[in-house]
């Protein structure tokens, strides 16, 4: 092993333990491992940042602006309108939204069809009477699986189509993939709605789906500053910044005007009702200790009647703009009469001390606002509501057009008229033209914590190929396995590929997975397709953990999941996947 070959491996291992661990954000691991790597001279000065205009990271934008589009014409509301009943047997409910998360996922980014189909998903829950953690898994999965259809559908997709257009000269077609990703997401949702859903924790499964995630009852009341009160003078953020026990102003009545959490910094006046949010208990050592007068303990409901104000959930994806920070970091959407008044995680009401809690993907945040400012408020945010889609403008009369400007470039990139990033390109830019993106989403729709992934990972993966380590690698497979026959090799490597994405970025995983998957070919003297089509299954495959794909953590909040629940329903799918896939791969792109 050369010097060079340690250090790349020693920086590889520093990097998996930081992604693994989570305690930064993955996109700023990977850059730093690439500074590391420019530092020790393991990659060239002239390639630092050839991966941010590498054609897979420019794809992905691209895929990201396009799922916007279909999202704001109301395509997929359409679609999931018609699809979606209630009144129908758990089964039929789960095979139905499986079927349509695993479509619109080989057509647009996973994540965003995740995103739209779970408020319809916990609608539905919620009319039935049934928990969502009986469907959410399901659908999480369904999702993941439909990427693995199309060359767009998922990331790990791309990366390796890019990968063997620059080893071998030509990129994988839009739907070379679709032969074994069909008969994989076909397998994948018969399970889930079969038998996956049986496999969830009783206690989980058995939680009141009707019951709101936050039940308000006594923690709203009004407060009446009398003459004499000792709070005349101080203002709402003051009175709140001396407590110590989750107690939250929602803001105040003055002379029969509702002012919500914009009036924050006004002094309090004699005559003012001030609107409070916490526990009772709280509520009245607070109303003693500044003199204040309870009017009358009230349900949330009742308090907000007529203020035009609205509750909403909302949940917290990997990557958002508000992970990692302390609750107090809610009070700059004031501007837009907004307030966090609880946060839920894994299933648990947080209440006490909610302004000291740092935020994490997967949290379940309960905002108050007025409705037309609440969608504002989770965009600045990051984080993705989880209530119906009315709050949201949909130009449904663009939804065909949408659909047309989409379908074309597809068509046109497949029978080779145009190279597929050139066709998106221009989808997008007739998408922002047509206002179908307005120009405030588009930069707004790109995940630039995955663009920076990919960009730092890039050269970090062709360094270590040029340095002979993904040779390393393959050869401590081939000993693992020596004397076995190729299709066991794949199989191995299918196995610690779906291993690694379980616990770490599904996209640097295939990073990292492809050229090794391309040396252990050559070296067998086999057909390379089907080594890059395994790795390609195996790093979109992460059910094990919440962590292993953006979809698991979206999930976890709104279900109640447990880290150790997703292992239930996840392992035997992992097993089912590469039953049915290493048939289909050896049939498809023999050896």
């Amino acid at each position: 092993m050369t010097q060079d070959q340690a250090l790349l491996f020693g920086l590889l291992g520093l990097l998996f333990v930081f992604l693994i661990w989570g305690r930064w954000r993955y996109d700023l691991v990977a850059f730093t491992g690439l500074v590391l790597a420019l530092i020790l001279g393991l990659v060239p000065v002239d390639k630092a940042f050839s991966g941010f205009g590498h054609p897979a990271t420019v794809v992905i934008a691209l895929v990201l602006v396009i799922s916007r589009g279909l999202s704001n014409s109301g395509v997929v509301e359409l679609v999931a309108g018609y699809m979606v009943d209630a009144k129908r047997s758990l089964f039929r409910h789960i095979a139905i939204m499986a079927s349509l998360a695993a479509a619109l996922s080989a057509l647009m980014n996973n994540v965003a069809a995740l995103a739209l189909l779970m408020p319809v998903d916990l609608q539905a829950a919620k009319a039935a009477k049934r928990s969502a953690a009986l469907t959410l898994m399901p659908l999480s999965f369904a999702s993941i699986l439909g990427g693995m259809i199309t060359l767009i559908g998922t990331p790990p997709n791309i990366v390796v189509a890019s990968f063997r257009e620059e080893a071998l000269g030509s990129s994988f077609a839009m739907f070379d993939f679709a032969p074994v990703g069909v008969v994989s997401a076909v397998a994948g949702v018969l399970f889930v709605a079969v038998i996956g859903w049986r496999l969830l924790p009783k206690d989980r499964v058995q939680q009141g789906a009707a019951e709101e995630l936050f039940a308000l009852q006594d923690y709203i009341a009004e407060l009446s500053v009398p003459e004499e009160a000792a709070a005349i003078g101080q203002s709402l953020a003051e009175l709140e910044a001396e407590e110590d026990d989750g107690l939250q102003y929602l803001g105040l009545i003055r002379k029969g005007q509702y002012l919500p959490g914009g009036a924050r910094r006004l002094p309090i006046e004699a005559g003012d009702v001030l609107v409070i949010q916490a526990g009772p208990e709280a509520i009245e050592k607070h109303a003693g200790a500044h003199g204040l007068t309870l009017v009358e303990e009230r349900h949330g409901a009742e308090v907000l009647k007529g203020k035009d104000l609205e509750l909403l959930e909302a949940v917290v994806p990997e990557g958002a703009s508000i992970v990692g920070r302390s609750a107090l970091f809610t009070p700059t959407l004031q501007g837009l009469g907004v307030r966090l008044l609880g946060l839920s995680r894994q299933g648990k009401r947080l209440r006490q001390r909610l302004r000291r809690l740092q935020i994490r993907a997967g949290d379940i945040l309960l905002l108050l606002g007025p409705a037309d400012s609440l969608p504002e408020a989770c965009q600045r945010m990051g984080a993705l509501p989880l209530a119906e889609r009315g709050l949201q403008v949909i130009q449904r009369d663009k939804a065909k057009m949408a659909v047309a400007i989409f379908a074309a470039a597809i068509i046109l990139a497949s029978l080779g008229f145009l190279y597929l990033p050139v066709a998106l390109a221009a989808a997008a830019v007739l998408f922002v033209v047509l206002k179908i993106v307005p120009m405030r989403e588009l930069y707004q729709s790109v995940e630039w914590s995955v663009i920076v992934l990919l960009g730092s990972m890039i050269p970090i993966g062709a360094a270590l190929e040029d340095s002979g380590g993904t040779a390393l690698l393959a050869g401590g497979i081939l000993y693992m396995t020596e004397g076995a026959e190729a299709w066991v090799v794949l199989t191995v490597l299918m196995v610690v590929t779906m291993t690694l994405s379980d616990v770490m970025n599904n996209t640097a995983t295939a990073v990292i997975a492809a050229p090794v998957a391309l040396d252990l070919s050559q070296r067998l003297e086999v057909n390379a397709d089907a080594f890059l089509m395994t790795v390609a299954v195996a790093a979109s495959c992460a059910f094990l953990t919440p962590i292993g794909h953006k979809n698991n953590t979206l999930i976890m909040g709104p279900g109640g999941y447990r880290f150790g629940d997703y292992w239930r329903m996840g392992l035997p799918l992992e097993i089912l996947i590469i039953g049915v896939s290493v048939p289909m791969i050896l049939l498809v792109w023999p050896l």
